[in-house]
């Protein structure tokens, strides 16, 4: 491990494992710094693990006895992944996401109320609104992806890097782009990626 990470970078990750195995011990390993808030509203699976700097936050709307934030078995995110939900998010088994990405379930303002969305209101003071978002199983989601409210992304999807995912992705297709189109699906009968 010091060959590896040095000696501050080692004494770093012993002390990251040590606080994984206190307070989340399900985990494989959540690298320190780590800011969780509203831990009893997010559900974090068997084998999790995180990068540096890493924030995951849960502020329920509505029924504060539900887990707004649901993570499957053996996820793994990397530096400064942002997670944020006020009503839910759901992310499948064998998800791997790369450094900087942002998953949000919400917003502060629908835009459709003319007064209470009025630009010259506080963002503040605008009512939140959410939609779910559910990652599926076997995702990839490559470095600085934003993936917005309403959205879901198919099992064993790949995601470009720096995408900005506005719109539901089919399962078994790779998307880029800001907003994130699909240019590639899978064909299982010919085993191979099809360009749309």
């Amino acid at each position: 491990m010091i060959k590896r990470y040095g000696i501050s970078g080692g004494a770093r990750l012993l002390f990251s494992l040590i606080y994984t195995k206190l307070f989340f011990r399900q985990a494989r390993l959540i690298r320190l710094p780590f800011d969780i808030r509203n831990k009893r509203f997010i559900e974090i699976g068997e084998g999790f693990t995180s990068g540096y700097g890493c924030r995951i936050e849960a502020f329920p709307l509505n029924d504060e006895n539900k887990c707004c934030i649901i993570i499957g078995k053996n996820v793994q995110i990397n530096d400064y992944v942002h997670i944020g939900a006020v009503g839910s998010i759901t992310i499948g088994d064998n998800v791997l996401m790369a450094s900087k990405i942002y998953i949000s379930d919400h917003n502060h303002g629908s835009y459709n109320d003319l007064i209470s969305d009025h630009p010259m209101s506080l963002p503040m003071d605008r009512k939140a609104t959410c939609k779910p978002v559910v990652i599926g199983d076997n995702v990839w989601l490559g470095e600085s992806v934003c993936v917005l409210p309403g959205v879901t992304i198919g099992e064993g999807c790949v995601i470009g890097a720096l995408s900005v995912v506005t719109k539901s992705i089919p399962p078994y297709s790779i998307a880029v782009g800001s907003p994130a189109k699909v240019v590639k699906e899978y064909d299982f009968e010919i085993n191979k990626w099809i360009k749309k």
